[in-house]
């Protein structure tokens, strides 16, 4: 480490190695995380859940709602007029 007058800080070989596993035991620490945030499974049940929580909004709701309206409205025309 450099000091303030440009001079290089001694550190024993103890205190290197303390650091060294330290940030060794840091770093499994931060794969391990990153390993569980994009498991398969993971990534499939947060997504799933992402999507119940936007289905269960009134708007999503009534959006749906509309589309399954119009989606009927346009099939039960669509019969009528085959059949006439």
């Amino acid at each position: 480490m450099a000091e303030a007058k440009g001079e290089v800080a001694v550190r024993g070989s103890d205190e290197v190695m303390s650091e060294i596993e330290s940030t060794r035991v840091n770093l499994a620490n931060t794969i391990d995380a990153l390993t569980e945030r994009v498991s398969p499974g993971n990534v499939a049940r947060q997504s799933l859940a992402e999507a119940r929580e936007l289905v269960s909004r009134p708007q999503v709701r009534m959006a749906a709602g509309a589309v399954a309206v119009v989606t009927v409205a346009v099939v039960a025309l669509a019969l009528w007029r085959r059949n006439k």
